[in-house]
């Protein structure tokens, strides 16, 4: 399941509210641009700006809009546990396909809690689960240890790599995908899903591809057939825009790109704001560079 393009998607909003006729477009816009899976709620979602009214009806358009024709996983991650497994158990009885779920942020548990926290999260539902590991987010890394521990866990299917770390990357390699030759290592970060599937990954959950669905898709499906030279091609003509969606915090030059795109409104919420006069225009010279559009 867990395997090429997963687009952590935007959640579009209009004065205020949850913008569902162009969430819907997206949705489709997405699959028809050939990625393999979605991910709902994740933080370019603005999930810690949603609220718990919203939470379930935003999952439950996403999975009709859907329609089973790509796995939709949704992003379940806080930093309590408890609070974790309800919002999984949510999830899951909606029809989420699996669920992402976060190291757990701020308090900066040890690696003894964090595997803990995942267990009782796994023991909990019965989809499959994707570690989120994002130390520049949360405050504390899981070490590739804690997720070899983990892969023994059946429904820990899948982590999702961001610690920017290419030596945590091949640790991973060489440990978790030895011991579990199904467990997917995805790349968190655009920039390294390249290289990570080059040695021996299964591929990347994407902001990228919110704006370029085709072609982020194309250059993971093209490295993972091992058509290296063409995969090569497509990820270097993509890199600007790879690093400059993260000259200010995600998914702030994101959700301006969708706009400049007509596929949303350039809104976010507190305390996120709009892009500055600085991100746009090279977020503008990025989308020309690389051939943006739709």
């Amino acid at each position: 399941m867990f395997r090429g393009t997963g687009t952590a998607v935007i959640t579009p909003f209009k004065g205020g509210s949850v913008d569902y006729e162009s969430f819907g477009r997206f949705l489709n816009w997405q699959i028809d641009g050939g990625v393999d899976f979605l991910v709902v709620l994740g933080t370019t979602g603005e999930s810690p700006t949603v609220t718990a009214e919203e939470r379930p009806r935003i999952v439950e358009f996403a999975i009709k809009t859907v329609a089973g024709r790509v796995p939709v996983v949704v992003g379940t991650g806080t930093n309590a546990t408890a609070s974790t497994i309800a919002l999984s158990r949510q999830a899951e009885e909606l029809g989420a396909d699996g669920l992402l779920v976060v190291g757990p942020y701020y308090n900066k548990p040890v690696q003894e809690g964090f595997f803990q926290h995942f267990r009782a999260v796994a023991e909990s539902v019965g989809k499959p689960i994707i570690v989120y590991n994002v130390p520049g987010r949360t405050g504390s890394n899981i070490a590739p240890d804690t997720i070899l521990r983990l892969s023994a866990i059946p429904n820990i299917a899948a982590v999702k790599e961001a610690a920017g770390d290419v030596a945590q990357i091949d640790t991973l390699m060489r440990t978790v995908k030895r011991e579990r030759p199904d467990f997917s290592v995805l790349s968190g970060n655009d920039d390294q899903a390249f290289h990570l599937v080059n040695s021996g990954g299964d591929g990347v959950i994407s902001v990228l591809s919110n704006v370029m669905p085709r072609e982020t898709s194309e250059m993971i499906r093209l490295a993972l057939a091992g058509e290296t030279a063409r995969a090569r091609e497509l990820h270097l003509r993509l890199f600007p825009m790879m690093k400059n969606l993260f000259v200010e915090a995600n998914p702030i030059p994101v959700k301006y790109a969708a706009s400049r795109l007509g596929l949303c409104a350039n809104e976010l919420r507190l305390p996120l704001t709009p892009a500055s006069e600085r991100c746009m225009g090279i977020v503008d010279a990025s989308m020309k560079e690389c051939g943006t559009s739709l």
